[in-house]
């Protein structure tokens, strides 16, 4: 027999704190400092991020929500199913044999879905390119997600005619035609038909499709306005007016809303900030939800498919061991906010077709956190916190806001014809870019912590998609992709063909003196190719004069506190000058001593905060 015990309560022993008395011991710790400015962070859609969440912050509304049940913020089932999202890997290949090989190597990896490029640079769309390309993979077994653009009615007649070569059942068709031509309009600026006839093609395809429940024809994609630089609230919008157009488009075909969601699955792009893509695809979820509901078939929403790639812009070619570090955390965070389906993009994605070892890793990611890490076993673990339901909350309502905002313009199509959408995605990517360049947002390997020289990774480059053979129907201003790091690419790509750059550091004092400003500027200036010689440091402005004329540099840079800058930086940079060096630098600000800095012969003071892309093009133009 157990005798009861009380319940514990570990917090008894301790006085209740209060919000206020936090704020004010942050207070004190900021001796001053602006609160908002210091501790308080915004999203690129302007919500606001605040450092603690308490139990005051809690949400009513979201409360009693539980996975499963409308409005699917938590999940659209109760228990997510096996171990909780599909493995899929991505292929772009034009050659039937070398996709099959690759897809097969996938699959015996542990891959559970194979997604496919149709046209351009992958595969044709045709019957005997799909046999060959799928030789030997379980159609019964193993969905096949198709990326066709303008392809997709080829495409899907190519892959349901494989499907009939084999026998394959109506009810054990998996997979995704892709149809999607508002996306593919957005993307590439064209289309070769009609919109109105590109979309009668797409619901031909979910009548042919109405045997096959596991197969989707059409796909809302918010991805192509993320890779474009839009933020979260606006690849939701985005992706949310592509499903109303898609859904009327079927309507007006005989084919009522609640038939119609099942045919349509949704792509959303996993992000490095892991809590934004939680928050983005529970908001996702809520969306559908309301737009469902207001047709007349909200609980069917649960049947709409959320596919999430991980995302195109956060990879880098220079260092791209470090992608590893960015898809991982992408990864998580797909899985944690509930994605069907994710793609882990292979580290050399943005130099060139993956190689084996590549695509081992981008799968064994996801099999790792799948099965090692258990990321897919709770059903919204998110859920409750009160930052993320807040985020969550904050994001679906702008979200929406823009969404009502494209539809009283006219709809999607009507906001990419007059350039609105390319309008407001080009003013945050723009806001964005500034963030970046000023290196107020970090990116690993790129503007923090470059590496120099062969990082000895090298790819095979991706081969160019052929131009469009038929005359455009419709034009528009593309949403093009870009990379987040392309301007410090530039910078590393014209310090290579130049043969390189190096500036002495005049590390003045001791290690302790120096240490924090000589590891910054070498950052600082590797980030645009250029190579720092560094040392322990310099008593004596001498010392550093006669080290600088034997490096064999024509630059110099003054590193040092500001304390030790006080009294040897004058000194040093007039040293500097009479060695020989052409350009002397200074890292820090110079405050009050700026005139006089200048009279001892410093050109040029580097510090955080300034434009770091102009300023590291210009000292390459002196370093020429």
């Amino acid at each position: 027999m157990t005798t009861p015990t009380n319940e514990l309560h570990l917090s008894g022993d301790f006085p209740a704190a209060s919000t206020e008395q936090w704020r004010a011991l942050v207070d004190k710790a900021l001796k001053g400092a602006d609160f908002e400015k210091r501790l308080v962070t915004r999203t690129a859609d302007g919500i606001k991020i605040n450092p603690l969440y308490t139990r005051g912050d809690a949400l009513q509304a979201t409360v009693n929500e539980l996975p499963g049940a409308a409005p699917f913020t938590r999940g659209t089932q109760a228990v997510r199913e096996g171990l909780g999202w599909d493995i899929r890997s991505f292929h772009i290949e034009a050659d039937p044999k070398a996709l099959n090989a690759a897809i097969l190597d996938d699959l015996q990896g542990g891959v559970t879905s194979i997604g496919i490029q149709v046209g351009g640079n992958g595969l044709a769309p045709t019957k005997e390119a799909f046999a060959t390309a799928l030789k030997d993979v379980l159609l019964d077994v193993c969905p096949i997600v198709l990326v066709a653009q303008e392809n997709f009615f080829d495409a899907a007649l190519a892959l349901n005619a494989e499907w009939d070569a084999r026998g394959i059942k109506a009810a054990e068709r998996q997979g995704s035609f892709g149809a999607d031509p508002l996306g593919t309009l957005a993307m590439t600026g064209r289309l070769s038909e009609p919109v109105e006839t590109a979309l009668a093609r797409a619901v031909a395809l979910m009548n042919a499709t109405e045997a096959n429940p596991r197969v989707q024809v059409m796909t809302a994609d918010g991805v192509v306005a993320h890779v474009a630089g839009a933020s979260e609230a606006q690849e939701l919008a985005f992706m949310l007016s592509a499903l109303v157009a898609y859904l009327r488009a079927a309507e007006e075909g005989g084919i009522p809303p609640e038939k119609a969601l099942p045919k349509i699955n949704v792509s959303l792009a996993a992000d490095v900030d892991e809590f934004a893509t939680i928050a983005k695809l529970r908001a996702a979820r809520r969306l559908i939800w309301r737009v469902a509901d207001a047709s007349g078939a909200g609980d069917v929403a649960s049947a709409v498919k959320l596919n999430c790639p991980t995302s195109y812009r956060i990879m880098s070619k220079r260092d791209p061991w470090t992608n590893i570090l960015r898809t991982t955390i992408a990864c998580a965070g797909a899985a944690l906010g509930g994605a069907d389906a994710i793609v882990v993009l292979p580290f050399t994605f943005a130099l060139g077709k993956p190689d084996a070892f590549a695509c081992r890793v981008a799968r064994n990611i996801q099999i790792v956190c799948q099965e090692e890490s258990n990321l897919g076993r709770v059903n919204d673990p998110a859920g409750g916190s009160w930052y993320v339901e807040n985020l969550t909350a904050d994001m679906a309502k702008k979200a929406w806001e823009i969404f009502q905002d494209i539809e009283a313009r006219g709809g999607l199509l009507a906001g990419l014809t007059s350039g609105y959408i390319q309008e407001i995605i080009a003013k945050t990517a723009e806001t964005r870019a500034k963030s970046i360049a000023t290196i107020r947002q970090e990116l690993t390997g790129v503007s923090a912590f470059p590496l120099l020289g062969d990082d000895g990774v090298h790819a095979e480059p991706w081969t160019a998609p052929s131009p469009p053979a038929a005359k455009a129907a419709i034009e528009v201003a593309p949403l093009r992709p870009h990379r987040l790091g392309e301007a410090f690419e530039a910078l590393r790509d014209a310090a290579d063909a130049h043969g390189g750059f190096k500036v002495f550091l005049a590390s003045m004092g001791e290690i302790v003196d120096h240490n924090v400003r000589t590891t910054w500027v070498k950052n600082y200036l590797a980030a645009g190719g250029i190579a720092a010689l560094i040392s322990d440091g310099y008593k004596t402005p001498e010392d550093a004069a006669a080290a600088f004329r034997v490096s064999g540099a024509d630059a110099a840079c003054i590193c040092s506190s500001d304390s030790v800058n006080a009294t040897l930086a004058a000194p040093a940079a007039q040293a500097l000058k009479a060695a020989g060096a052409k350009l002397v630098l200074m890292a820090g600000r110079p405050g009050e001593q700026e005139a006089a800095l200048k009279s001892a012969g410093v050109d040029q003071f580097l510090f955080a905060g300034a434009d770091a892309v102009a300023t590291l093009k210009g000292l390459q133009e002196k370093l020429s």
